[in-house]
């Protein structure tokens, strides 16, 4: 039977996943890692809740990942921070629920990590979930609006018998469509949107008066305050609706990056590799073929730590 853990063993092993998280880690520090994991069955019991925690919220929060060179005194704030949410996690996990933001984990419509849903509207548009992604939906008399908390979305708008205006509003802004499909990320403190077919306009949340239209085929980045200049949409933009990722010509650093999106637990890469290249199409939904297929296309390996803890290393 589980037994209650203390402060210091959750302490131990929060401090081990800072140290093991900040680089890749050592044969040596792995084996010394490993000897503690089995030197008690508090130990198991205290690391299997941080594989609890990787599940539940697909990642731990991002000031945990620091650098191979952070100081000591960043390294003690993010071994406290895993601490507090061990603590809290607990048996049952309400606990973290409630300590993250209340509005996403409260949202109408929401997606875990590695889930996509498609919901249609009222008023008849179309809208589209990705990974871990929170929305609400307050249709009134004035508009249609939705909120995106987090994550990202494929809206597809339908004509309104009323004319009500259909915004898409984040932390960072307000994107207006202009009878379309486009696509709205929002992570970072930064939104993204994209244009599929006819036209946006997108204004900056503290700077209502900035404002830029943008049509097929174009794509900009905006904060609260400025955004940047529009460009070309990638290649492959929402091909997630088909769960694919299609990359071309992609850093392995930048892909590995977007993959974590889609895969609970921690998902590494060494900086040796992180500017290898490669192009392709790859399923979502099956992300351990993906990294399967890493270590046939390129000159890397993948080795498991545990099914929640994958390193991506030259070979």
């Amino acid at each position: 039977m589980a037994q209650p853990l203390d402060y210091r063993t959750l302490e131990a092993a929060a401090t081990w996943y800072v140290q093991l998280n900040a680089a890749p880690p050592s044969d040596a520090q792995l084996q010394a890692w490993q000897d503690w994991l089995g030197k008690s069955q508090a130990h198991a019991q205290a690391w299997a809740r941080v594989e609890k925690l990787q599940r539940q919220l697909g990642r731990l929060p991002a000031d945990v990942a620091l650098p191979a060179l952070a100081g000591v005194r960043a390294r003690r704030r993010a071994v406290l921070k895993t601490l507090a949410l061990l603590m809290a996690v607990g048996a049952t996990g309400w606990a973290v629920r409630e300590s993250t933001p209340g509005q996403a984990w409260m949202a109408e419509l929401r997606t875990g990590k590695g889930q996509r849903r498609q919901v249609r509207l009222a008023d008849g548009s179309q809208l589209e979930l990705n990974t871990d992604s929170a929305v609400d939906i307050r249709y009134d008399g004035q508009q249609r609006l939705l909120r995106l908390y987090s994550g990202e979305i494929m809206v597809q708008t339908a004509r309104d018998s009323a004319a009500r205006p259909f915004i898409v509003e984040t932390a960072e802004g307000r994107v207006r469509a202009l009878g379309t499909r486009f696509n709205v990320r929002s992570d970072n403190g930064l939104s993204r949107v994209s244009v599929l077919e006819h036209a946006v306009e997108v204004r900056p949340l503290d700077q209502p008066l900035l404002m830029l239209r943008l049509e097929t085929g174009q794509s900009v980045s905006f904060d609260r305050t400025q955004i940047a200049a529009a460009s070309t949409a990638l290649p492959g933009t929402g091909a997630w609706t088909q769960g694919m990722l299609t990359v071309i010509e992609w850093r392995l650093g930048d892909f590995i990056s977007e993959l974590r999106r889609y895969r609970p637990g921690v998902l590494r890469c060494a900086e040796s590799i992180a500017d290898l290249r490669l192009s392709g199409a790859f399923r979502i939904d099956d992300t351990d073929t993906v990294l399967e297929n890493l270590g046939v296309s390129l000159p890397v390996r993948v080795r498991y730590m545990t099914r929640y803890w994958v390193s991506i290393e030259a070979v």
